[in-house]
């Protein structure tokens, strides 16, 4: 842990705002989250939407020519919509260069035949909907760890939870990750902490939560959690880079997501969607470059955690009982 009163970098536009007499109000102590994450460092970076080897290649490439840190690469639409070679592929361009690999696990509720998350109110949403589509998210689990997968990305409690207790009976490897994704992620601190008791070790928070919201969840859960610096539409297209150094302190240990907005969905993912997904994967590296040299003109940009760490952490897990 750090000390929470930490020095806090520069803000942005201070010193102008400050020789007009418009400076904003001291920053409480209080509110920096004194969480980090293990072996050291306050954040870490994610490129999020790169459904299969080809995009993956464009997103390494340009991560290299903008030199942009990378500790997390995730995928959209699926273990199931890819083959064992292209997994295989992605595991072995990301474990080369010690990034994570992070798959989705199965079906979902907005791509199942129910009708209800194509009403005003959603439906149930992206929960797998009867026993089958758990077991397409367990199937999935297995084969992508099999694989050499060692994240999964989990979008139902009632599969998180399941694949918590399968990553505890070892029928999962142990140091598989369970990274619960953006589309039902929790609003509040006592939900936060709820989904870590099923088994997450990585939490995203939707875009849209204020730096207080963040505060009240950091007094309750070291949880790492994840949040789009930039959200793509269909999560409400808020980009905050300006608050990306305010982000950290409130939510550390904080993953930096650089999505894109005004941007075409993508999933599931085909080849006839190949030029758009290459092209927004490559612009969702640049976004993080821009992000980073943000925090660089700030004075915010130390503490990134050590590229090649993944582990969350010790969490607080429900009873398991036999």
């Amino acid at each position: 842990m750090t000390d929470a009163s930490a020095t806090a970098p520069r803000r942005p536009g201070e010193p102008a705002l400050t020789a007009l007499g418009l400076s904003a109000p001291a920053l409480d102590p209080a509110d920096a989250s004194p969480h980090t994450f293990p072996g050291g460092g306050r954040w870490r970076t994610e490129v999020p939407s790169c459904e299969g080897p080809e995009a993956l290649a464009v997103v390494l490439k340009e991560a290299s020519r903008l030199d942009v840190p990378i500790h997390r690469i995730s995928q959209g639409s699926g273990v199931w919509m890819l083959t064992d070679a292209e997994i295989t592929e992605m595991v072995d361009a990301t474990a080369e260069r010690d990034i994570e690999l992070c798959l989705f696990t199965g079906p979902r509720g907005t791509w199942d035949i129910g009708g209800s998350t194509r009403t005003d109110s959603g439906g149930a949403g992206l929960r797998a909907r009867g026993h089958d589509a758990v077991a397409g998210c367990v199937e999935d689990a297995v084969r992508a760890t099999e694989l050499g997968v060692k994240c999964l990305l989990v979008a139902d409690e009632g599969v998180l939870w399941t694949l918590h207790r399968a990553r505890t009976a070892g029928l999962l490897p142990a140091d598989t990750t369970l990274k619960l994704s953006a589309l039902v992620g929790p609003v509040n601190p006592a939900s936060f902490a709820v989904y870590e008791r099923l088994g997450a070790d990585s939490i995203n928070v939707p875009s849209d939560l204020t730096l207080a919201h963040l505060t009240e969840i950091r007094r309750v859960s070291a949880t790492p959690m994840d949040m789009y610096i930039e959200a793509p539409d269909d999560l409400g297209g808020y980009v905050r880079m300006y608050e990306v150094a305010e982000l950290i302190r409130r939510g550390a240990p904080l993953y930096l997501k650089f999505g894109l907005a005004k941007a075409p969905g993508i999933y599931p993912y085909g080849h006839h969607m190949r030029e758009l997904t290459l092209a927004t994967a490559k612009e969702r590296v640049r976004r993080g470059r821009l992000a980073l040299d943000l925090l660089a003109r700030h004075g915010a940009d130390g503490d990134m955690a050590p590229l090649g760490s993944r582990l969350p952490g010790t969490q607080s897990r429900f009873e398991i009982s036999s």
